[in-house]
């Protein structure tokens, strides 16, 4: 079978610096190909190159055996090739039946066909089984719910190539089981499928071939049948990978959080638990459960009501500088639009929550130098040039980042919201040792995960919330899949730790 996309001897710099070397790839009809890496190792720069964003610098692409230049992405689509990107490409002002035919809206005569696209729209979303409003703007929408809207506009398009960034990375497990029938039906009418994902579960359920990048170059090109998830991850980082989760730490007795009745209008409601000296609590519960909002109103982004107690002491509600000066801090599950500011400097995205450190009227800039060192060195963030935006870091190295960010604040107490989303096995395993070594020092860690496995590896107690409320805490042995999932659905037993 031929290649509708090919790319042949592919290179890509970036000034002097070469990030892909000599790649040979191929995307055939009717297939889905997945393409896997380590952050940085050049998936995204690859697909932007297949999907018209950028240029090879060497080599060329061949669309139905013949070459092509793509001008930029529009010429791309207008060969049939469209891309899912993992930082959403959406109009926030808009509605979502706006994005859904933004650039390619239908007319009756010289207006608007307003009904015909909303229509149109209820039904790419119902192909989705989301339920969102078309009329809904996108700026109101949930993180998986934008997500899902990204995906609906690009099945809408009838692609022939479909390049997808990450698609379940904000899905729950249910929108991830809709999300991958939709492919399955894709793949069954033609359409070639290139998919990236650091879930290797996913790749292995769903992808016919399996392409593996390392450090920009091309390792091995194989049937997905039979290359199991841990050949796989050994690919990707090039060594022997021992057991991904630490040795769970041993809490002290001391209690430095306490929460009490904190109920969050519309989204949490009378809310308590404790933490303790030393302790990794994990956090689950389904997508739009609450766990989100009750940290945010934990820390002072959220208004509430309740009380919060640190060290016994009680925490001034709505005041982030306030939870700060007591030594919680706050790392968000968005770190795009919330965490960093990525139009700016590293320097500057570092010291930012911790700017009284290094000057009162005039900033100095060697200590600031300095502690970008360490961190770079401490968190092992991969920088091409120092000098570089936060924007142009692979996704594992923003994360870092944004943890180095939040520990120059020096705190004792760190929730870490979705710490591992859209980031690949290797950088998983480094997050995880250093939560680890934060609690190993005696600093307490709360820990919100969508993936089960992570809270289950990393907690050796676990609160889930359900519907906007605790639904059960369990520990020890009793942490399963199993026992979360029914206290997150509310069936069965909703209170204890047994399983």
């Amino acid at each position: 079978m031929s290649a509708v996309l090919e790319a042949r001897g592919v290179t890509r710099s970036f000034g002097p610096i070469r990030v892909l070397h000599g790649i040979d790839f191929a995307l055939l009809p009717g297939e889905v190909h997945a393409l896997i890496g380590e952050n940085g190792a050049g998936k995204s720069t690859m697909m932007k190159i297949l999907g018209g964003y950028l240029s090879p610098t060497e080599g060329e692409l061949l669309l139905d055996g013949q070459p092509v230049r793509f001008a930029d992405q529009r010429d791309a689509e207008s060969a049939g090739i469209l891309m899912i990107h993992q930082e959403f490409n959406l109009a926030l002002q808009l509605t979502v039946e706006e994005n859904l035919f933004l650039g390619r809206e239908k007319r009756r005569g010289i207006f608007l066909d307003k009904a015909a696209m909303r229509d149109e729209a209820r039904d790419l979303l119902a192909r989705l089984d989301c339920h969102v409003n078309p009329r809904a703007r996108i700026r109101d929408l949930s993180v998986p719910d934008r997500q899902m809207v990204e995906i609906a506009r690009a099945i809408g398009r009838n692609a022939r190539v479909l390049i997808m960034d990450e698609p379940t990375a904000v899905l729950t497990g249910r929108e991830t089981d809709v999300l991958l029938g939709q492919i399955e039906r894709l793949r069954a009418q033609g359409t070639a499928i290139l998919y990236t994902s650091h879930k290797l579960d996913e790749i292995a359920r769903i992808a016919d071939r399996v392409t593996v990048l390392r450090d920009g170059s091309h390792i091995t090109t194989r049937p997905a049948k039979g290359f199991t998830e841990h050949g796989m991850a050994e690919a990707m980082v090039g060594r022997e990978l021992s057991d991904l989760f630490p040795p769970k730490p041993v809490a002290g007795d001391d209690i430095v959080l306490e929460v009490e009745s904190l109920t969050v209008p519309g989204k949490v409601r009378d809310a308590s638990f404790s933490l303790r000296r030393g302790e990794v609590l994990g956090f689950a519960g389904l997508v739009g459960s609450g766990r989100t909002e009750l940290m945010e109103a934990i820390v002072g982004l959220r208004p509430a009501t309740g009380a919060v107690r640190v060290n016994g002491k009680p925490l001034a509600a709505g005041s982030v500088l306030a939870a700060r000066k007591a030594g919680l801090v706050y790392l968000t599950e968005d770190r795009k639009e919330k965490g960093l500011l990525l139009g700016k400097s590293l320097t500057e995205n570092l010291t930012l929550l911790a700017l009284d450190r290094f000057g009162t009227l005039t900033i100095d800039k060697r200590a600031e130098d300095k502690a970008l060192t360490r961190a770079i060195s401490d968190f092992d963030i991969r920088v091409k040039d120092r000098g570089m935006t936060a924007g142009s870091l692979s996704g594992g190295n923003q994360q870092k980042l944004l943890l180095a960010k939040t520990m120059l604040a020096e705190p004792q107490i760190v929730i870490i919201d979705e710490p591992t989303r859209g980031i690949d096995i290797g950088t998983k395993q480094q997050i995880y040792d250093f939560i680890a070594a934060l609690a190993a020092q005696g600093k307490s860690v709360i820990v919100v995960s969508s993936e089960l496995a992570e809270v289950i590896g990393l907690a050796d107690r676990v609160i889930v919330m359900g519907r906007g409320h605790i639904a059960g805490e369990l520990t020890g042995d009793a942490i399963t899949e199993d026992a979360i999932l029914r206290r997150a659905m509310g069936v069965g037993e909703l209170t204890g730790a047994s399983a």
